[in-house]
């Protein structure tokens, strides 16, 4: 079976006119005209001589507004660099009692899936909706209907339909919800994967398709009892790698290795996440149809 796919224009106008007179010079003219603004550092002239021109030292004192906009657009550069400091900053472990007061996501899971999907654990948003994978910045719906695994666009509010609607099941490796992967331990991450060989088992999925290189990389350590290292790939793992199997009674479920749907994922681009989405879209297309073929056949 193959696995791959091949107006017009207002002037602008002052909100008051400068009375020009004001500045004209009415003095004698014998006697030099010296700046306001040199008069302040320089010594008064030996005689003087009365001018009739008013002093406007206030005006000369005060900078034009034009003069604080290199500062405010500083302050705005120095904030914003802020920002994108502390959001490069990398949030540690958390344990479960920091997110307690958010309630577990269900799973959505029937017998006999095409797919089973296998992501990291509920986001925070997600925990809020109970609904899976949904924060706005999240591709997994996006990425199901581009690469063909549902024929429509689909979102979070329908995923408890999932199963029924288009064969497609939702589980998580770590139940428990957290803002972002690094606040998950491996201890725990690890301890989930019995928990997905048991879903396994008990539900027989056609395919497990796990969401994130993270969540194969301790599925691999459980099982290896090493680092997946170099011989990570994504798309169909080694017949092998099959989990849930029933010895002489079933074989298990494949294993799709998927990208990161995560916003927060930026490794590869979306055109890049897209292709590796569609080899496991290719197949669902084509197992979906024989399903289908296979019920009209039966239904005749």
């Amino acid at each position: 079976m193959p696995e791959d796919c091949s107006p017009s224009d207002t002037p602008a106008t002052f909100g008051g006119r400068l009375d020009l007179s004001n500045f004209i010079f009415k003095g004698d003219p014998s006697s030099p005209r010296r700046s306001g603004r040199l008069s302040a550092t320089a010594p008064p002239p030996a005689t003087t001589t009365t001018s009739s021109r008013p002093s406007t030292p206030s005006k000369r004192k005060s900078p034009p507004i034009a003069h604080h906009k290199p500062d405010s657009e500083s302050f705005s550069s120095s904030a914003a660099a802020s920002t994108k400091k502390r959001k490069r900053k990398a949030s540690g472990y958390a344990p479960p009692s920091t997110y307690a007061h958010l309630p577990l996501l269900p799973d959505r899971i029937a017998e006999n899936l095409l797919v089973l999907f296998i992501g990291l654990n509920p986001g925070v948003e997600t925990a809020r909706t109970g609904h899976a994978y949904a924060h706005p910045s999240n591709l997994f719906w996006k990425l199901l209907y581009s690469s063909g695994i549902t024929p429509r666009r689909c979102y979070a509010e329908e995923d408890d339909r999932m199963p029924e609607l288009f064969s497609l099941g939702l589980t998580n490796i770590v139940a428990r919800p957290s803002r972002n992967g690094s606040e998950l331990s491996k201890a725990e991450m690890d301890a989930g994967v019995s928990v997905l060989d048991a879903k396994a088992r008990e539900f027989r999925p056609e395919v497990l398709c796990v969401v994130g290189k993270s969540i194969w990389e301790s599925i691999w350590r459980v099982r290896h009892g090493t680092a997946v290292g170099k011989q990570f790939k994504y798309g169909w793992q080694d017949d092998e790698e099959r989990m849930g199997a029933v010895e002489g009674e079933w074989e298990g479920a494949r294993v799709f290795v998927a990208t990161s749907t995560s916003g927060l994922a930026a490794s590869m681009g979306p055109k890049e996440k897209e292709e590796v989405w569609r080899r496991l879209g290719c197949w669902v297309e084509k197992r979906r149809a024989e399903r289908e073929a296979a019920s009209r056949g039966t239904v005749d």
